[in-house]
Parts: C-alpha cells; sequence; structure tokens
C-alpha cells in the first residue's frame, strides 16, 4: 500500500499541533518516503484503530525505530506489532507512556527509559550573546550551533541541533564535554539554536531522561518548560510468544 493513502488513515490518530504528537507526527508524515514504512491495524483501513511507522535513521543502522499508536487492545495490540516486526528481531521503540505495559509484555526488553518532553516557553526564553558560538550546517542541511575549543579550532566542545523537524517543531539534541561543563555554554549553543527555530516559525522541544538532572537543569534555565508529556524509550526485541 502506497503512503500516502497510509498517512491520511492514520491521521486521525495524531494532532501535528499538540507537543506530544509532535515526534510520532515526524516519523509518521514527514520522515523521508524511502526510510518509512507504516503498518495499520486494520490492514488497509482507510480510518485506522492503530499503527506503528517503522524508520531507519542514522541513529542505529542495524535496528530500526518503531513509534506508533497502539489501539491498547490486547488481540490488536499483538497483531499489530507480529506483522510489523518478526520475532525475536531487534529494534528501538519509542512510545507513550500509555504503551509501557502491552510493549513490555510484547517484546524482551533489555533497556527502558521514561522521557520527559519539555517546550519551550517564548515568554521565559531569554537570546544568550556568545561570540563564542557559531553556526554551520549538518550533511543533510540542518542548522548547527557550536563552540570550539580555544586551544584547538577543530574541537568542538559544545554544540546543539535538529534531531528532526516538522511544519510546526523542532526537537533539540545537545552536547558539551564533561570536563568543559559549567560555563554556561551548553545553555549558549541551546539559546542560538532556539532563536533559530523560532525565527523559522516553529516550537522547540527538549527530550531528556528524566534522571538526567543537569540536561532538565539547562533546558529550564533556557526557557523550557514540562508540560507533563513522557514518553518511553525501549532496546528490545520482538518475543516470540506472540
Amino acid at each position: 500500500m502506497d503512503l500516502e493513502p497510509q498517512r491520511q488513515a492514520i491521521q486521525p490518530l495524531l494532532d501535528e499541533r499538540q507537543p506530544a504528537d509532535a515526534l510520532a507526527s515526524y516519523y509518521a508524515f514527514y520522515h523521508p518516503d524511502q526510510k518509512t514504512s507504516l503498518v495499520l491495524y486494520p490492514p488497509a483501513a482507510k480510518t485506522a484503530r492503530g499503527y506503528i511507522a517503522v524508520s531507519r535513521t542514522g541513529f542505529d543502522l542495524f535496528r530500526p525505530l518503531l513509534t506508533m499508536r497502539l489501539p491498547l487492545e490486547e488481540e490488536a495490540d499483538a497483531e499489530l506489532i507480529q506483522s510489523a516486526l518478526p520475532a525475536d528481531a531487534p529494534a528501538i521503540l519509542i512510545a507513550p507512556e500509555s504503551h509501557g505495559p502491552i510493549l513490555n509484555a510484547l517484546f524482551n526488553v533489555q533497556t527502558e527509559n521514561r522521557l520527559h518532553v519539555l517546550v519551550l516557553d517564548r515568554g521565559r526564553f531569554q537570546p544568550v550573546i556568545n561570540v563564542l558560538v557559531t553556526q554551520e550546517k549538518t550533511p543533510d542541511g540542518l542548522p548547527r550551533f557550536i563552540i570550539r575549543s580555544r586551544e584547538g579550532k577543530n574541537h568542538v566542545v559544545a554544540s546543539a541541533g535538529i534531531n528532526w523537524q516538522t511544519p510546526l517543531f523542532a526537537e533539540i539534541s545537545v552536547f558539551t564535554e564533561s570536563d568543559q561543563r559549567r560555563q554556561g555554554w551548553g545553555r549558549s549553543v541551546v539559546a542560538a539554536l532556539c532563536q533559530h527555530i523560532l525565527d523559522s516559525g516553529r516550537t522547540p522541544l527538549y527530550t531528556v531522561d528524566e534522571s538526567n538532572r543537569p540536561s532538565l537543569k539547562l533546558a529550564e534555565s533556557t526557557g523550557f518548560v514540562d508540560l507533563g508529556i513522557r514518553q518511553h524509550l525501549f532496546q528490545a526485541t520482538r518475543s516470540n510468544l506472540i
């Protein structure tokens, strides 16, 4: 089945305007067609009750990324997962918190992380002026803001980039070398990228493991707020008992 009618069939399951649906909307509607397959429940439905998007990404060349909205009915969920992934096949899963119990039941989970999705509050956001921040582009054309080491110009000590973007949202990633933290450099590159995203007409999102207190603190200091959106990130293999 072509992607376009499949995308139309799952549109009622996602609201692109909502931060809670932004990541799923990206992988269902905007991830490159040649790297995307959609599995619907029921199969070939004109209006689906559930779906799984199977995406190939640069994060892991050997395991697909699965994003989804399950019917949350035992038999339907099992049939949908069985259709999307062979038994014992490894995958990375990102799903709403409500999907946690069924995914734990139908997958052999190696790791599970609870993620907070924060949204930038424009009223709390204050730009940061730091002359050390420079802008460049990634190989896929997305913006990246960096600070290079004073000692070695080719050595990046802090960077902020975009994991994915839709017409309405963009998710930020940030990295600061451990021995370069507490100098405000992470906040500087994140703030620069936030301003770029706002200027493009999008709202920045920031996703972080709930145990990562320094990253949560950085996000809050930049103006991100926690609206209570939670997602589960699994590294798992599909159970052969389905």
